[in-house]
């Protein structure tokens, strides 16, 4: 089997400009409307859009790999490094804590230099304690391919199918220091043009015994900021990647088994950039509902324990509220989340649904 980089000219990527044209626009546009939006929308506003689609994007992009994150501890973790109001009784473990910060630097140090440092900086934060899941592994370096060459495999024990075989170790270096010049030194092509080409290099090369994928999509947001010139991330090309996971295998395999002709990985991924743009208002949907419930309001008085409690129910509340939630999650007495919820109900936000143990309360 002939891989991409064995082909002799290898690293000359190109794509049909007049197929993309159009897709390049459309994303133009696109951009153009939702960073409109959000611009108007206010400070606050804006950092808690970012919590939300980060906390996504470091969720999905983990979910590709199989690796399943505790979200309330990913929301916690990034709303403290973005200074934002967090949970402190929330336990972070060290591989979260390690995701969110590779993700804070690619997407707030997006003008920063791409070093090897960096790079090696990423890995050792995904892989904290030097293990991947069950099996030690090399952190914070190149592979070494002790065990063998580095494979890409499906299947169960004896039915294993190789769907890609990486570059020999003894290449990585030098061929990790052509991509790191592309990423800095290269300001000919179009920033998307040029996340879609480091993603797929990078994935290409697999220079890592384990996490290439999220460090590959680390690196496409980092492009993705600098073409908005913005840290602020309202879109998250992870959640699209992750509705598509098959698809992006599968185009990804194709692409690494063929020429240096990459049109069709160009096409799958702007196409998916495009979704992932007009499907932010799924991810933004609670912070825009609570920025246009507070500016309905903003007449009415309420108190800390109400603002808190009203924000997460405009957010990810599961299952009814009742006045033991409302206990809980403001540390009161059941007599004061009473008097809280009554007070609401006397200013028409909240109404009564059910009696006894039945009872609950819903917006208006």
């Amino acid at each position: 089997m002939k891989y991409i980089y064995q082909n002799a000219d290898w690293r000359s990527f190109k794509w049909c400009e007049e197929k993309i044209t159009n897709l390049l626009l459309d994303i133009q546009k696109a951009q153009g409307y939702l960073l409109g939006k959000m611009d108007v929308l206010g400070f606050e506003v804006k950092n808690n859009a970012l919590l939300n689609v980060l906390t996504e994007n470091i969720l999905k992009s983990s979910e590709i790999e199989g690796e399943l994150l505790n979200k309330d501890q990913v929301h916690s973790s990034v709303a403290r490094r973005l200074g934002l109001n967090y949970d402190s009784s929330i336990n972070i473990e060290r591989n979260v804590e390690g995701v969110v910060e590779m993700m804070i630097d690619a997407t707030h140090n997006f003008n920063k230099q791409i070093t090897e440092e960096r790079l090696f900086g990423w890995h050792a934060a995904l892989f904290p304690t030097g293990y991947s899941g069950m099996y030690k592994i090399e952190v914070g370096q190149y592979r070494k391919d002790k065990n063998g060459p580095m494979e890409v495999i499906s299947g169960s024990i004896g039915k294993e199918k190789i769907h890609y075989e990486a570059p020999e170790a003894k290449y990585l270096k030098n061929e990790m220091n052509y991509l790191i010049d592309y990423i800095n030194n290269n300001h000919s092509d179009n920033l998307l043009i040029k996340a879609a080409v480091i993603h797929l290099w990078f994935a290409t090369l697999h220079p890592f015994e384990d996490g290439n994928g999220r460090i590959a999509r680390a690196l496409t947001d980092m492009i993705l900021a600098q073409q908005d010139n913005s840290k602020y991330r309202f879109y998250s090309m992870s959640s699209q990647i992750k509705k598509t996971r098959k698809a992006y295998y599968e185009i990804l395999e194709k692409t690494q088994k063929g020429s240096m002709d990459i049109t069709n990985w160009i096409i799958w991924f702007l196409e998916t950039l495009l979704e992932a743009i007009k499907s932010s208002e799924d991810i933004l949907s609670g912070v825009l509902k609570r920025a246009e419930f507070w500016q309905k309001h903003n007449d009415l008085v309420f108190n800390v324990r109400q603002k808190k409690v009203l924000n997460r129910f405009m957010d990810d509340f599961q299952g009814n509220l009742t006045t033991t939630k409302w206990a809980k999650m403001c540390n009161c007495s059941q007599d004061t989340a009473t008097r809280d919820i009554s007070d609401l109900i006397d200013k028409k936000i909240f109404k009564k649904i059910g009696d006894g143990r039945n009872t609950h309360y819903k917006f208006v």
